[in-house]
């Protein structure tokens, strides 16, 4: 039963954490070290947002702001021995993208973009058959662009850093019962401009991850991440401070599982993120969400095919003023994420 939803449920979380606080995509998960023998997964979604909002006490609206945006996903685990195994992620773990289209809008042309893409080298040792701990490094690469619509634009070359992952889990294989905790160190860039520089980090990270059997062929599983971005900022040697937080990010999600038949199996998620209040950046105009996901898993031999939907209900915002004009309100705003995963187990 251990193995009944999991190929659903990390489809369905990293596809549309993606609109998660501070720039967290596709949240950092490990969970294919924990895959039976030897392991290969390749996943892909898409991201739709719709974000629009009004300026406030003047009729402007702001047209949708929010770009639609893909994912991708790579993960692949081994077996040296009974106890230590070996496993490589390749993930796109922050980012951001929004654009101002709309005419008459104050920021109107204004753009801009951060990507990223992690290289995570894990090992995983087993203590005992309850116990293990797994840890390695992450190499994280960043590049973007910003554009306010006036005379000023700079677009940074891509910047890597180094960091490193931690953590232990418990199993009792019997009841597909498992917890695992996982801590992720900060990075730290410098990118280089056309004009001006840009530095910043992308945060520290706790992950706990659980799931459980409680009934025949049924699971129950979910996430708690907490992301430091309070101590987060991105600077432009020139322009200035570009975004920053006023606040940690904790994101919550729990789920079921169903095994329907030795082929299929489906699975509900449902997601949270609470709203911090306050004024909220122009380059990302929501405050928390809910969500909620469908996924069903197809497997034939070795082979295990999954596709998933996820529906976001974004948080309203209020945004910071833009000179002498007032913020603006963005309510009513939402995106939809779809996503398919293709795996092997050898």
């Amino acid at each position: 039963m251990k193995h009944l939803v999991l190929g659903t449920t990390a489809l369905i979380l990293s596809g549309t954490v993606a609109v998660a606080g501070g720039l967290d995509r596709s949240g950092q998960s490990i969970t294919s070290i924990f895959e039976s023998g030897t392991y290969v997964e390749l996943s892909f979604g898409q991201i739709s947002p719709t974000v629009k909002g009004t300026m406030l006490g003047v009729p402007l609206p702001s047209g949708d702001v929010g770009p639609t945006y893909t994912q991708f996903g790579v993960a692949a685990k081994f077996d040296i021995n009974d106890k230590l195994s070996m496993g490589i992620i390749i993930d796109q773990p922050f980012g951001a993208d929004v654009s101002y289209e709309t005419a008459g809008y104050p920021l109107d042309t204004s753009n801009a973009a951060v990507t990223t893409t992690a290289i995570t080298v894990l090992g995983r040792y087993k203590i005992s058959d309850a116990f293990s701990v797994h840890g390695g490094l992450r190499q994280v690469t960043a590049s973007g662009h910003y554009d306010p619509a006036g005379p000023y634009a700079s677009t940074y070359s891509s910047g890597s850093d180094t960091g490193y992952v931690l953590g232990a889990a418990f199993e009792k294989p019997e009841i597909a019962l498992r917890v695992a905790l996982t801590y992720s160190s900060a990075t730290s860039f410098t990118l280089p401009g056309t004009v001006g520089d840009v530095s910043g980090d992308m945060p520290q990270s706790v992950n706990l991850d659980f799931q459980t059997g409680v009934a025949a062929n049924t699971l129950v599983f979910g996430s708690i991440r907490w992301a430091d971005w309070t101590n987060t900022a991105l600077v432009d040697s020139v322009a200035g401070t570009l975004i920053d937080y006023d606040h940690d990010v904790m994101t919550y999600s729990l789920g079921v599982g169903r095994k329907f038949s030795d082929s299929f199996s489906g699975a509900l998620t449902l997601g949270y993120e609470k709203a911090q209040g306050g004024l909220a950046s122009n380059l990302s105009p929501t405050d928390g969400y809910m969500s909620i996901g469908l996924g069903g898993t197809y497997t034939k031999g070795n082979m295990k095919i999954t596709g998933g939907l996820r529906y976001v209900k974004l948080g309203d915002a209020t945004t910071e003023p833009l000179g002498a004009f007032p913020g603006a309100t963005f309510s009513g705003n939402s995106a939809v994420g779809v996503g398919v995963k293709v795996a092997f187990t050898f």
